[in-house]
């Protein structure tokens, strides 16, 4: 016997934010395997029935493999339960999502992939800018701060990176941003250029700190918070 399983974006975390199509399929559920930021009110969607199993992944916290949470996501379809599997953000954006559904396909499960509010675009609306303008940033940017081993990618395309005409979102950034600003600002970005670092994107304790990429740099490499963030910069993180 086969279940079936809803990849659900949760969002950033605030339950407002959800889709009306998410919070049908939490309700529905047999079983919840969740994210860490994606816990708190936004399971309190699930069925009181439903077994609530959390996998998240945290920087530097003990977390589970990637190969067991695709083990228990086929291993609950399996007994025959509408599985949702709870992802925070856009479950498509840096989420692992294309590991978990191999591991459907390949044990003949049937799913479904439900879109959210990715943090970038929380963050941009928390801060009351747009991601784009006409003339001026043509094009947008997500780009992940750190590799599987969580240092800095070494493959990025800085050309890219310090194009002024764009609007760049960087993931999971904090602990690699100064090594990763000094590489742009060799690839010609101005050190002044405007960065917002926003953190707990859509909680009540939210943060969003308008500073320059050289300040940033500096600041990151003297303290780091716990706090889950992300780094936008371009012309448009300047305040409105």
């Amino acid at each position: 016997m086969s279940g079936f399983v809803s990849f659900v974006s949760s969002g950033p975390g605030d339950p407002e934010l959800l889709t009306l199509k998410a919070v049908d399929r939490l309700k529905k559920a047999g079983a919840i395997l969740f994210d860490d930021l994606s816990s708190g009110p936004i399971l309190e969607h699930a069925s009181p029935d439903a077994d609530l199993v959390g996998v998240g992944k945290r920087a530097g916290r003990p977390s589970p493999k990637q190969d067991h949470v695709s083990r228990l996501l086929v291993e609950y379809a399996q007994t025959g339960a509408h599985v949702v599997r709870l992802k925070s953000g856009d479950a498509g954006i840096f989420g692992r999502l294309e590991e978990e559904i191999t591991a459907l396909t390949e044990a003949g499960i049937k799913f479904e992939v439900i879109p959210g509010v990715t943090s970038a675009c929380a963050a941009a609306a928390a801060a009351q800018i747009p991601l784009t303008r006409r003339l001026m940033a043509r094009r947008v940017q997500f780009v992940t701060g750190h590799d599987v081993a969580g240092a800095l990618p070494g493959d990025l395309h800085l050309q890219s990176l310090a194009d002024p005409g764009a609007t760049t979102v960087l993931f999971m950034p904090k602990r690699t941003f100064p090594a990763l600003a000094e590489k742009l600002f060799e690839t010609g970005l101005r050190r002044d250029c405007p960065a917002l670092l926003a953190e707990n994107v859509s909680h009540p304790d939210q943060t969003l700190q308008r500073t320059t990429m050289e300040d940033l740099a500096t600041q990151l490499s003297q303290e780091i918070s716990t706090a889950p963030g992300l780094i936008l910069f371009g012309e448009l993180a300047e305040s409105p």
